[in-house]
């Protein structure tokens, strides 16, 4: 039985056009992410083998699968619900998400200066990979990290809340090498609702990492 299952989408293929055409959404989706996640349940099988028959040699491997596909189903969940038709702008308070908004002025300085930072993140990854806002429980601040491939080069512990894909099939059918243009672009789609509820939930739940001796 599959550990792992391929969420739907929380929207039509077209919802999000123009800014990602209904080609990239279907393909991105129903081939790519579902890859990650038959990856993940492919792996986790080769891993209770591997224990069963103490195969100690090849656990090293597995478990690097298991990270990659892992993180990447993980990564692309949230990024479908951090996309909406109806998104984009500057999360205000007016709209409900004022303590995202707060929370991103007090550890950015400003919105400005947290886009920024965001999009050249996300821009200039090396190889594969993600920008992301997260937030990191031990500084109890918001942070933006840059993910190389799915999982590496990231704090332990830190969150993620927003997510902006930056592997080439998330948009080289329509934007061909111009991944900035495709960046910029995702500023107009993304989902501040989805954003600050993720922000509340990771804020409720960051103080266990470090137990006081």
């Amino acid at each position: 039985m599959a550990v792992y299952t391929l969420p739907e989408l929380p929207y039509a293929y077209s919802a999000l056009a123009p800014v990602i055409s209904p080609e990239i959404i279907e393909l991105h989706h129903d081939k790519h992410h579902a890859a990650y996640v038959k990856g993940a349940n492919d792996t986790l099988e080769q891993l209770a083998e591997a224990r069963d028959k103490e195969s100690w040699g090849s656990v090293n491997g597995l478990e690097k699968n298991l990270a990659f596909h892992l993180s990447g189903h993980i990564l692309h969940s949230i990024y479908w619900h951090n996309m909406t038709g109806e998104g984009g702008g500057e999360p205000l308070a007016a709209d409900g998400v004022g303590d995202l908004a707060d929370a991103i002025k007090e550890s950015f300085g400003s919105y400005a200066g947290f886009k920024a930072q965001l999009t050249k993140a996300a821009a200039t990854t090396q190889g594969s990979g993600w920008g992301v806002l997260a937030w990191e429980p031990v500084s109890g601040r918001l942070i933006v990290e840059q993910i190389y491939d799915h999982q590496g080069n990231v704090g332990q512990g830190s969150v993620p809340v927003l997510v902006f894909d930056a592997w080439e099939h998330a948009f080289y059918l329509q934007y061909k090498n111009q991944k900035v243009d495709f960046i910029e672009a995702m500023w107009q789609v993304v989902n501040w609702q989805d954003v600050a509820a993720r922000y509340r939930a990771a804020k409720a739940r960051t103080d266990s990492l470090i137990l006081a001796p």
